[in-house]
C-alpha cells in the first residue's frame, strides 16, 4: 500500500488518467507523508504524518 498519516490514516486513492483523446488508465495519488519526530504520550517518536496533520497541529514536533 506505501505509506499513510499515522494519524488520520489517510492514505494512497486510485481513480483514472485521462488522455486528451478519452482513453482512460488507473494512476494513484499519494499523501504528503512526511516522517517526523513528534511527542507521543511525552515521550519523542518517529512517525509517517500527512502535512494537513502537521499545519492543523494535530501532533505535537519534537524540537
Amino acid at each position: 500500500m506505501g505509506k499513510f498519516c499515522e494519524v488520520c490514516l489517510k492514505g494512497s486513492m486510485s481513480g483514472n488518467l485521462v488522455s486528451h483523446s478519452n482513453r482512460k488508465t488507473r494512476r494513484s495519488w499519494s499523501p504528503n507523508v512526511q516522517s517526523v519526530r513528534v511527542v507521543v504520550n511525552g515521550t519523542p517518536r518517529r512517525m509517517n504524518v500527512c502535512t494537513r496533520c502537521l499545519r492543523s497541529g494535530k501532533v505535537m514536533r519534537n524540537v
